[in-house]
C-alpha cells in the first residue's frame, strides 16, 4: 500500500458523516460517545439535548432497521460506520387524518418546486440526496408530537399537512391516494432523496416543520394482464419460449409454472406444440391452450418522466403510457365489444382469442360510459416484453390494448379520438404492424399474443 493511500483512509478514518434529515455534515470520529454527542449538539444546535439521539441500519444485527445507538455500544461499533443518523425521541401519539389544504400553492412556469428531481438526472439510489429546500426554517418539534409538513407534487402543486410524527408512511400514502382518487400502488413519498419506506414511522425521517416531502404519482397503467401466447405449428416440435421485461416491469403470474431469474424480469418456457393447437410443458407435463403471464409496476426501478411532446412510435413504457385524441379511437360503451370483436378478427385474431380478449376485459369496460382504445405497435411492444422463440416462427402477431374510461363531459377533449372511431378498423393494421394474412395460414408456424392493461389516469 503507497503512503498516500494509506494517509488518505488514515483520513476517512478520523472522520464520520453525521445525518440529520437531508443535511450532513462531516465531523471530527469520537471514540468517547459523550464527546460525539457534543459534536452533535453544536452541529445541529436546534435540537434540544434531552431528545438527541443516535440511530443506524448499517449493520447485520439491525436487520433493515434504524435501531438507536446506546452509550454503552458506541465504542464497539463507531469503527464499522460510515454514517450515524441524528434523531429526536419523540412521543406515542396516536396517528390524525391527513387534512390536506384546499389551497395549493401554484409555482411558475420556470420554477422548480421543493424537492422536485431534475428529469434529466432522476435515477438514483436510495443513498442519493435531492435538493430539497425546506418551506420554512428548521423548528423545535411541537409539544403535542405533530409536524406541519408540504406536500410537493412534481406538477409544482404544493399542499400542506399537520400529521402526527408516529404515523406510519403507508398512511401517509394511503390518505394521498384517497384524496387523488389513484390507488396507494401508484404513490411514492420522498424526502431527502431517500425513497420512505411503508413500515417506517415520519418521525424516523427527522422531519420538521415546514419541511417538504415530495409525492410522485406514477400512471396507474403499469400492470400488463392477461398476455397470454398460443403456438401453432403444422407438426408437433419442441419449442423454447423466452420473454424479457424491461425494469419497469416484474412478472407477477405465470403459467405453467416456470423458474424465473433477474429478480422476476425472465423466463423460459419449453413446450411441445401439438396438432389440436395446445402445447405441453415438457417440466410438469401440463396440457395447456396457451402460456399465460401477467406483470406489475415495479416500484424501485422507475425511469425519468417522458418530455412532454409525444414519444415516438417505438417507445413505449408501461409506466408513463397513455392515450391521447390523436392516438386513439373513442366509442360509446355499447358499441366496443362489436369494435374489439371487429378490430381483432381484421387483426388475426381466431374466434377464441377474441371471445377470450373481450370477455376478460368486458366487466373493466362496462364501468365506464365511454371508453378510449388504443393498440400498441408490435415494435413498441417489443421493446418492453422482448419475446424470443426458437425454432423462430414464421409470423409472429403481438396484439397489446391501452384503454380508460372517459366521461360525458369530457368528450369535447376527444373530437379526432371520436371520429377515428368511425373509421375502417382496417387501420390498426399498419398502426400494429401486422400480417393477418400470414397469421391465418395454417401451414406456417405461428405465434399469437394478445392482452391489455387499463390506464386508470
Amino acid at each position: 500500500m503507497s503512503g498516500s493511500t494509506q494517509s488518505k483512509e488514515t483520513s476517512i478514518l478520523r472522520c464520520l458523516v453525521l445525518k440529520y434529515g437531508p443535511k450532513r455534515v462531516l465531523v471530527k470520529r469520537q471514540k468517547s460517545y459523550n464527546l460525539m454527542f457534543n459534536s452533535a449538539c453544536r452541529t445541529f444546535p436546534s435540537i434540544s439535548r434531552d431528545i438527541l439521539t443516535f440511530q443506524t441500519n448499517q449493520l447485520d444485527v439491525c436487520d433493515g432497521h434504524y435501531v438507536e445507538i446506546t452509550a454503552e455500544v458506541w465504542s464497539d461499533i463507531i469503527d464499522l460506520l460510515h454514517v450515524v443518523e441524528v434523531t429526536r425521541r419523540v412521543k406515542m401519539t396516536l396517528p390524525v387524518p391527513l387534512p390536506l389544504d384546499d389551497q395549493a400553492i401554484q409555482l411558475p412556469d420556470n420554477q422548480s418546486a421543493p424537492g422536485q428531481v431534475n428529469e434529466q438526472d432522476s435515477s438514483m439510489n436510495d443513498d442519493e440526496v435531492w435538493d430539497i429546500v425546506p418551506t420554512l426554517p428548521e423548528q423545535a418539534p411541537e409539544s403535542d408530537g405533530q409536524v406541519t409538513i408540504k406536500l410537493v407534487f412534481l406538477s409544482g402543486e404544493i399542499k400542506t399537512t399537520k400529521i402526527s410524527r408516529e404515523m406510519q408512511v403507508n398512511k401517509l400514502v394511503a390518505d394521498i391516494s384517497q384524496t387523488l382518487g389513484r390507488h396507494p400502488t401508484y404513490i411514492e413519498a420522498i424526502f431527502g432523496g431517500v425513497r420512505m419506506h411503508v413500515n417506517r414511522s415520519i418521525g424516523s425521517y427527522n422531519i420538521e416543520d415546514g419541511d417538504s416531502v415530495t409525492i410522485q404519482v406514477h400512471n396507474g397503467c403499469a400492470l400488463a394482464k392477461k398476455p397470454v401466447i398460443y403456438l401453432y405449428s403444422p407438426s408437433d416440435i419442441d419449442v423454447s419460449v423466452k420473454l424479457s421485461l424491461i425494469p419497469e416491469w416484474s412478472l407477477s403470474v405465470i403459467y405453467p409454472v416456470v423458474t424465473t431469474e433477474d429478480h422476476g424480469r425472465r423466463l423460459e418456457w419449453n413446450v411441445r406444440t401439438n396438432h389440436d393447437g395446445s402445447l405441453t410443458e415438457h417440466n410438469s407435463g401440463l396440457n395447456v391452450s396457451y402460456l399465460f403471464w401477467e406483470a406489475e409496476i415495479n416500484s424501485h426501478a422507475f425511469p425519468a418522466p417522458p418530455a412532454s411532446k409525444p414519444q415516438p412510435v417505438d417507445a413505449f413504457n408501461p409506466v408513463f403510457s397513455s392515450l391521447d385524441d390523436t392516438d386513439s379511437i373513442v366509442t360509446p360503451v355499447d358499441k366496443v365489444t362489436v369494435y374489439l370483436d371487429n378490430s381483432l378478427k381484421v387483426l388475426g385474431l381466431h374466434t377464441e382469442a377474441r371471445t377470450s380478449f373481450i370477455t376478460y376485459w368486458l366487466p373493466s369496460i362496462l364501468k365506464h360510459e365511454y371508453v378510449a382504445l388504443r393498440f400498441v405497435p408490435q415494435a413498441a411492444f417489443e421493446r418492453a416484453a422482448s419475446l424470443h422463440i426458437s425454432p423462430q416462427p414464421d409470423v409472429v402477431t403481438r396484439v397489446f390494448m391501452l384503454f380508460k374510461g372517459i366521461r360525458k363531459e369530457d368528450l369535447a377533449n376527444w373530437t379526432n379520438a371520436r371520429i377515428q372511431a368511425e373509421k375502417d378498423v382496417a387501420w390498426w393494421v399498419n398502426v400494429i404492424g401486422v400480417d393477418p394474412a400470414r397469421a391465418g395460414d395454417v401451414t406456417l408456424f405461428r405465434a399469437l399474443e394478445w392482452g391489455g392493461m387499463e390506464v386508470l389516469i
